[in-house]
Parts: C-alpha cells; structure tokens; sequence
C-alpha cells in the first residue's frame, strides 16, 4: 500500500527515479565496459580471474544469475531512495509523528494544486464543510463572521474588546492536519467553578479562544494579524481569516414588528423578516476581499442563514465583492430547519432571504439535500428542508440536488460527500462555461 502510495499521481517523485534509474543504468554499462577490458588483460585460472568469477556471480546459471542481479539492484535502488528522500523530508513530518511521510508530500504537492476556494460562513456548517475540501485542496480560505456575543467569545469581547473569535477557532481546527488532537487541544473548556468566581476566570473559555486573543495582544491589538500568526503556528491547511477586524452587533426585525439585538437571542426567535448590522459601514478584512477576488469557487454556507451566512454578506464590501466575482459561486442551505430563526423555512424561503439581503445574481448554483432517509437524532424538533423552489428570484440560480445528508445524523451534512458534490458543482460549471465561450466564438 505503501510503495503504491508513492508511485501515485500527485506525488511528483516517479519522474526522478526513472532520471536516477537511466543514470545508474549508464554508470553500470561504464563499469560493464571496463570489466570487460579488465578480463583481457587477466591470465585464464589465475588468481585474479577465479576473484573475477567469484564476485560477478560465475558459479550460478546465466539466467539465475541475471535475475539476481536485477533484484538485488532493484533492492539497493529503492531501499536507498526511499531513505534518501525520508532522511531529507523527516523534518517536515505532521507534529503527532504518525502520518506517513508519502501522505505528507501528498498534501504538499497534489493539494497545492487545488481549485482557490473561499469559503463563507460560521458555526458548526463552516467547519463540517472545510474538512471535506481540505482532502481536495488546501488552497481554501474560509472567511469567518465575527458577530458571535455568547458564550466564551462574547465574554472575551467584552472584556478584551476583541472580535469573537469561536467560529475561528472551530474553522482552525477543522483545518490542521492533525486535527483529532489540535480539535482536543483548541476546544478544551477549563471547568467552571472553584474559587476562582470574578469575570476574569479562566472557567467556560475554550483553549483556542484564549490563544487567539493571546496573539491578538502580542499584535498590539491588530485582531487580523493575530489570526494570521496563529494560522501560521498551527500550520492549518489553507488560511482562516475573520470578516472584519472590527467586532459586529446583528439585529433583526420579526414580522410583527419586534426588533431583536445580538446574534445568541436572534438565533432563537422565528419569523426573522430582516437583519442588519451595526456598525454599518464596517470595512471588510483586506485578506478576504484578496481571496475573494482571485478564487476560482465561493462557497457559501451551510450555516445558520440569518446568524451565520448573512452577518459577512451584509458587509457592504464583502457583498460587492463577491457579487462582482468571476468564481463560480454555490450556495449550500442546510439539510434541516433550525429551531427558531429558520423553523418552517423551506428552500424558496432559505435563497428569497440570501436574495433579498444582498443583490441580484450573488449565487450561481444552489446545492440542496434531497436524501431525507438519515437518522433522526432522538428529541430533535427540527425537521429536513423542503425542496419547494423560489419563484420570486430573478436571475434564477441552477439548482443542483444531491446526496449531502450525513447517515448517522440527518441534521448535520456529511464532510466527505458535500466536498465531492461542491466540487462536482465546479466541474460542470466549467465545462458549462467552455461551451458558452466555444459558442459564442
């Protein structure tokens, strides 16, 4: 398994040993040539000529002989390359140790050349999307929404008036190579309790929430520039990068009227109408708006539609930017409804609102789940979004159904698939655009 995994496409290595095979190849003939000259000059039944016979092997058959020497040869060229290149590569082992050095090269060579994929969002949708497209690419950026006032993250915004940073931390680990263990590492929450009760506790915060802060502060305070170190410290696969360095405050209007502000109390009330943003006129992070512009596919979602998805395309700059991009833009709605701001929203009322809180033609294609077979976890009030298709959307985006529903949780999309349909998505799309162009020359 091991040798295939080196000889496969990607890895970059079959060319420089076929190079390394022709040019032992050559030195054996030099060394067969001067042999051969050297046996002229030796007397028959000398000492010289029985050393001779001993060391090329005389004493065997010809043909048991020539087989031993291809495999021995054979043997000494592979058992040497493969130390060769471990002793010059071992250094850049995965830090846990236990990844195999051909998966290493792998990830550096094949995936560097992967599709440029931005990805926007928050929450668990965010996270679960990006560990599927890192085993495509690790050319991903995933642009975060900071407009979190719960929990941890909103502890550590009031108190440091820094950025929440949860839906970092979660996409960061979603993104590290060894990511059981940095997933251990980053989410572990000190206990609450103790003796220690004032508001500077380390009780409830999450490991990766206090780093993230920690390299905000070393910054003198640039919350972009933190996330970058941090980003380069993990060594994730790909870049997280927050949608605004400057820390957001969602507000939403229900359809009778009631205004309701912060993201944690606007993810538990239904009948959301509209939501927007203070302060208004963020300016939106300068190393999004890069990747924005030079990606090859936007993704956006899944995600909480109100709480996640819409708080980084309410930015004015964010949202003209992906408008005015050239990436084939997908948007992926959630397998189920979520209990308060989306109960009862089916499909049509999932893009209408996305639609209406951006601009015209922002998506190119929506991927929708149409396997509604999955497990349903047991208490679990939500229910699988419908299929019913906005008609009060124009231009109209293409709709693309597949598969995505984890089995185990119909709930939750599963990694691996909804990365493969994404990137099927893409490929159509572009064969899609090479024939419009064929056509129109």
């Amino acid at each position: 398994m091991n040798l295939r995994r080196w000889l496969s496409p990607g890895i970059g290595i079959k060319r420089w040993l076929l190079l390394l095979f022709v040019g032992l190849l050559f030195i054996a003939l030099a060394l067969a040539s001067m042999l051969r000259q050297a046996t002229r000059d030796l007397q028959p039944g000398g000492i010289g000529q029985e050393i001779l016979d001993l060391l090329t092997l005389q004493f065997l058959p010809g043909s048991v002989r020539l087989v031993a020497v291809i495999v021995v040869g054979a043997a000494c060229v592979t058992i040497g390359a493969i130390m060769l290149i471990r002793a010059f590569m071992d250094p850049f082992r995965s830090a846990d140790g236990r990844q195999p050095l051909v998966e290493v090269i792998y990830q550096k060579r094949f995936l560097a050349r992967g599709p440029r994929v931005v990805a926007i969002g928050g929450g668990t949708g965010l996270s679960s999307l990006l560990r599927g497209l890192k085993e495509h690419t690790s050319n991903l950026t995933a642009v975060v929404t900071v407009a979190d006032d719960g929990g941890s993250s909103g502890v550590l915004r009031t108190e440091l008036g820094v950025p929440p940073v949860g839906d970092i931390r979660n996409c960061i680990a979603a993104l590290a190579d060894s990511e059981t263990l940095m997933d251990q590492l980053l989410q572990y929450r000190f206990p609450a309790g103790g003796a220690a009760t004032d508001a500077h506790a380390l009780g409830g915060h999450a490991v990766g929430n206090l780093l993230i802060a920690a390299m905000t502060a070393l910054e003198g305070g640039d919350f972009e520039e933190g996330v970058r170190r941090i980003n380069r410290i993990l060594a994730v696969r790909g870049q997280v990068v927050p949608v605004s360095a400057t820390p957001l405050t969602l507000h939403a209007r229900t359809r009778d009227g009631t205004v309701i502000d912060g993201q944690s109390r606007i993810m538990r009330t239904a009948g959301i109408e509209r939501v927007w943003l203070s302060p208004a006129d963020v300016l939106p992070s300068t190393d999004a708006l890069d990747a924005i512009h030079d990606a090859e596919l936007i993704v956006i979602g899944p995600g909480s539609l109100y709480t996640s998805l819409l708080p980084s395309l309410l930015i004015p700059g964010i949202r003209d930017a992906v408008a005015a991009a050239t990436a084939t833009r997908i948007y992926v709605c959630n397998v189920a409804t979520q209990e308060g701001e989306t109960t009862g929203v089916d499909l049509a009322g999932h893009v209408e609102a996305l639609v209406a809180h951006t601009v015209p033609g922002i998506i190119d294609v929506v991927l929708a789940n149409n396997h509604f077979r999955a497990r349903v976890p047991a208490g679990w009030t939500a229910e699988p979004v419908s299929l019913r298709w906005p008609a009060r959307v124009e231009p109209l985006p293409r709709l693309v159904l597949e598969d995505v529903v984890d089995p185990g949780n119909a709930h939750h999309h599963d990694p691996g698939r909804l990365a493969s349909s994404v990137f099927g998505v893409l490929e159509r799309e572009l064969r899609h655009r090479k024939r419009a162009v064929s056509r129109t020359a």
